[in-house]
């Protein structure tokens, strides 16, 4: 017998003590080691929790696509500057500064060029999100389009908070959801049924976003319908402080709802959000299309060509088939026409490389830059607005309701126009549909809450020909979209609403508030 083998057998070293990543591999176990290996197991599990705390860090971080070479400190610059057409409403900044400076009596000056010069902001500020978003994982810069994608609303209705107009602060966040539910909303409908005779979208999500908004109709009526109950028996100073007590308690809710939303949306079922979705109906173009673009070439008349493309088709036990998509390179509106055109998706097999037009530090800079401008901008506009009214020339309902809106979601309007066009319905579903939910669940809570921070007696009751208004609208637009198809028709119909809501605003002359500063 091999007495240094017996040895080493009856007194193992440390150094023969030996384990792996997943499970402790013992030679021997000595007798009072059993709060070793605990020990060790213990910390193994605690490196494993590291290592995927880290890996989720670094998916986070981790672009969706392979990124280019970064742009030039001119490059960026340039792209800026040739961003968008709308950059010449930039030289309306100075004009509306000096006019608050110099003619500070002049409110419908100052307020006009106010307006047109945050609306070309807007679209920097969107523009600088979205050249960040692309350096960072699919969830984490979908967190950051969910957090910047209202900030314009956000930046006028805290301004509007500290100047104390509440009136102002819920009229324009009522008007910014009537606005992407009906305008925005229906011209993706529209523009997009000149083209199709019916698109398809998920349905499953635009019924998720029905609910949402039904909540958020919810939490605007029951205010009222709790003042109704009180009577007139009970004192206003009561009703007043209930009204404030109840509507902070509902706004947190309202917050702990958007964010169970965020997390339905970007990691749970993620899937139902994009244009890939299996459930998606069936696109289906004109047999022979009334709308459809024509042009004469040497005389004779010739049709611009459409997109050919069957997406996936499914049937009752199968699984989805991937459909041949044929789409004529160049042929596009706006933004479609080019080399992006040409595909609606990337062949098989080969990876996309993302192109940024803006380096790290310049998108850092426009963003900042943008929003202080933004706010300057903002303060002078909220400022010009009860000079304006007073003046007789337009009444503050109109103001808040229908053009307060607008220079937050020009750009969003522009975009969803655009992608509804190029079939992409669900996108434009996402920036319409989503941004309203965003301003229902998130900024007017948010805002509630930091009335009640300031000292600000901001509530959830608002106007009552609002919200009658705001529920119509939802109801509409539930409707509207429970089939999962949509065409031209019903666009119409939704703009021509929108329509009846700003008749309707501009001879409104506003019912008294129940609470003020």
């Amino acid at each position: 017998m091999d007495t240094r083998s017996s040895t080493s057998v009856a007194e193992p070293g440390p150094s023969e003590l030996s384990f792996d990543s997943k499970q402790l591999l013992f030679s021997t176990q000595p007798s009072g080691s059993s709060s070793a290996v605990r020990r060790l197991s213990a910390e193994g599990a605690v490196e494993r929790k590291k290592t995927s705390i880290l890996q989720r860090a670094v998916t986070l971080l981790q672009p969706e696509r392979e990124m280019g070479p970064p742009p030039t400190t001119w490059q960026s610059i340039r792209a800026i500057i040739t961003a968008s057409y709308l950059n010449v409403l930039l030289l309306c900044i100075p004009i509306s500064w000096a006019l608050n400076f110099t003619l500070p009596n002049e409110y419908t000056l100052i307020f006009v060029f106010s307006f047109l010069a945050i609306i070309p902001l807007a679209k920097l500020l969107a523009f600088a999100t979205e050249e960040l978003s692309l350096r960072v994982g699919q969830t984490l810069a979908g967190l950051m389009n969910a957090t910047l994608g209202n900030a314009v609303e956000l930046i006028v209705s805290i301004i509007a908070l500290v100047k104390c107009e509440l009136d102002i602060v819920q009229s324009s966040l009522i008007g910014s959801i009537l606005s992407n539910l009906l305008l925005v909303l229906g011209m993706c409908f529209f523009a997009g049924g000149l083209r199709f005779s019916e698109q398809g979208f998920g349905m499953v999500s635009a019924q998720t976003n029905s609910s949402l908004l039904t909540i958020s109709v919810i939490a605007v009526l029951i205010p009222s319908a709790f003042v109704s109950s009180l009577g007139s028996s009970t004192d206003i100073t009561t009703i007043d402080s209930l009204v404030l007590k109840m509507s902070h308690g509902v706004a947190i809710i309202l917050l702990l709802i958007y964010m169970s939303y965020l997390v339905f949306q970007l990691f749970s079922h993620k899937s139902l959000y994009t244009d890939d979705n299996k459930e998606i109906q069936q696109t289906k173009q004109y047999t022979d299309n009334p709308f459809k673009l024509k042009k004469f070439r040497r005389g004779k008349q010739a049709t611009v060509p459409q997109y050919a493309e069957t997406p996936l088709v499914t049937s009752p036990g199968t699984s989805p088939q991937p459909q041949a998509h044929t789409v004529v390179p160049g042929i596009g509106m706006g933004d479609a026409a080019g080399p992006e055109s040409g595909r609606m998706s990337p062949t098989p097999g080969e990876e996309e490389i993302e192109e940024p037009q803006l380096s790290v530090a310049v998108s850092l800079g426009l963003l900042v830059g943008v929003t202080v401008l933004v706010a300057v901008t903002a303060e002078f506009l909220v400022g010009s607005i009860n000079g304006l009214a007073a003046s007789g020339k337009i009444g503050k309902e109109f103001i808040g309701v229908i053009l307060l809106p607008i220079v937050g979601n020009a750009a969003e309007h522009l975009t969803a126009v655009t992608v509804s066009v190029k079939d992409k319905l669900t996108l434009s579903l996402g920036v319409a549909v989503g941004s309203s939910i965003q301003v229902a669940l998130f900024i007017i809570p948010f805002i509630v809450i930091l009335g009640w921070i300031l000292g600000k007696p901001l509530t959830l009751l608002f106007d009552p020909l609002q919200s009658i208004v705001l529920f119509l609208s939802v109801l509409t637009v539930n409707y509207t979209v429970q089939d999962g198809k949509s065409n031209w028709l019903e666009g119409m119909i939704l703009i021509c609403l929108y329509l009846i809501v700003a008749v309707t605003f501009w001879f409104y002359p506003g019912a008294t508030p129940l609470l003020t500063c």
